[in-house]
């Protein structure tokens, strides 16, 4: 008889929030036409490259399709990361989003196909569906009552919950008292309690509680407070995906696997079990597939038996939708001593839709360099905006976003409530863009250690290469900048 797998208990995770590189996007910024908006949800520009996104979005949304691939395709900082990030938010934390740079698969230990058919199952969530009885209302009071004479005696306690037609209380043991204080349960919270496990669950505040507090976190959810009878029967839905069902299943410590990475290789037999039981689950009508997105950056990274290993892995028919980002040209594909666009090979690039980014222009990176100042909470007046703007376009939009945080820091460090254009020029002599960098390790080549940049042998000349960095540094140069 086969054994059932195991399937790992959800469980909640306090979330850290830090600003991050992409942390201002929301969503993709279309409307119900799929049309994009010129400046939503964190997005700015790249009208048809985020209209192109969110066509691809209702194929993953419907799940029908599987083996779809696209690459986003563009220059340095054009918002192809950006693109797929506005995906991910737009699907919601019920599809799974696995994120993959090109270069991890060569640092993991295990084989580079290896590493891809974890990311590929990692991609793929099973929702899985069950019945269970649970008590579900607003908290009242929760009351609990220290053992007499300070000693280690056994914790009671009582807790008070209603609906909008009954109320009750319930006697709480220690492991009760134990759950209500883990999940800091007051007074004002929609809890639900499973009654088989014992397991509390907060699903938010009451509204008549909106009004407690002057101030909440921006994690705070607010509902109503719960209908009919306390203790009814609830369809409760687990979404796994199938690499945790592979990993707790190959593992003695189980679940406590995933946790500390110590995944390694798993077994092709353990795969075909689960596979073959989330099937009966499917015919049973107690699971369904979730097919996710699995984004691969840097794909030009890949050599050539992962490029091989892709194209037969998107004729499975439970493949994710693939998204691969690469800034490119053409470029020798790794592993050969050929070049192909992009550095891919031609018939991995025939399965897939290409989405090509433009570089911003004036207007969107100003509109880009507004949006960061809100995200990292700096006051930054409009002269300042407007020559942060043009660094922006003379050197690259991302040492601009770097000089945010540093140009407030300056601004702090001399009492001042705005960054002003002073603290720019500040941060700008004191930070090097590639572009200042480079002429200067060209001038000064000879004081450094190792210098091969005095072409002969080593093909360029000093000037070939400072004119290449140039290029590159500015995408979109906008006349002399004059900051001294």
């Amino acid at each position: 008889m086969a054994a059932v797998p195991r399937v790992p208990e959800t469980q909640d995770i306090t979330r850290i929030e830090r600003i991050g590189a992409h942390s201002h996007i929301r969503g993709l910024g279309l409307d119900d036409a799929l049309e994009a908006r010129m400046v939503s949800q964190g997005m700015v520009g790249q009208i048809n490259a985020r209209r192109a996104a969110g066509v691809m979005l209702q194929i993953i949304r419907e799940g029908k399709i599987a083996g779809r691939a696209l690459l986003i395709a563009g220059q340095p900082g054009t918002g192809k990361t950006a693109i797929a990030m506005g995906m991910a938010q737009a699907l919601g934390p019920d599809t799974p989003f696995t994120m993959l740079s090109g270069s991890e698969i060569y640092s993991l230990e295990m084989s580079r196909t290896e590493a891809l058919t974890q990311a590929f199952r990692r991609s793929i969530g099973v929702r899985i569906k069950e019945e269970t009885e649970i008590i579900e209302g607003e908290v009242v009071e929760v009351q609990i009552d220290k053992p007499a004479g300070g000693g280690g005696g056994e914790k009671r306690g009582k807790l008070t919950l209603k609906t909008t037609e009954m109320e009750t209380i319930y006697d709480l043991g220690t492991k009760m008292i134990e759950g209500l204080q883990k999940e800091k349960v007051q007074a004002g919270d929609v809890i639900t309690i499973d009654k088989a496990s014992g397991k509390i669950s907060k699903l938010g505040r009451s509204f008549t509680r909106a009004r407690d507090y002057d101030a909440m976190g921006s994690a705070t959810k607010f509902v109503q407070c719960p209908e009919g009878e306390l203790q009814k029967r609830k369809e409760v839905v687990h979404t796994v995906s199938l690499h945790e069902m592979d990993v707790i299943n190959s593992r003695s410590q189980g679940f406590l696997a995933l946790f500390a990475g110590d995944t390694g290789e798993i077994k092709a037999e353990i795969r075909e079990q689960i596979d073959t039981k989330v099937s009966e689950w499917r015919e049973e009508g107690k699971a369904d597939i979730v097919p996710g997105v699995l984004f691969i950056d840097e794909v030009h990274m890949l050599d050539i038996e992962c490029y091989s290993f892709l194209n037969r892995a998107l004729e499975s028919p439970t493949a994710p939708v693939l998204v691969f980002a690469t800034n490119r040209g053409i470029t020798r594909i790794r592993g050969t001593n050929y070049k192909g666009p992009h550095g891919m090979p031609i018939d991995l690039l025939d399965r897939l839709l290409i989405i090509s980014t433009e570089p911003y222009s004036e207007k969107e990176v100003s509109q880009i360099l507004h949006i960061r100042c809100e995200e990292e909470d700096v006051e930054m007046t409009d002269d300042a905006r407007e020559l942060l703007t043009k660094i922006a376009m003379e050197t690259s939009l991302r040492y601009a976003i770097h000089m945010i945080t540093t140009a407030s820091l300056v601004c702090a460090r001399r009492k001042g409530t705005e960054v002003d254009i002073q603290d720019i020029k500040r941060v700008y002599t004191l930070f090097s863009d590639v572009k200042r960098s480079t002429q200067y390790m060209i001038e000064y080549q000879n004081e450094f250690m190792f210098s091969e940049i005095g072409g002969g042998e080593y093909g360029e000349s000093a000037a070939s290469i400072a004119a290449r960095a140039a290029a590159g540094a500015a995408a979109a140069a906008a006349g002399s900048l004059r900051v001294a």
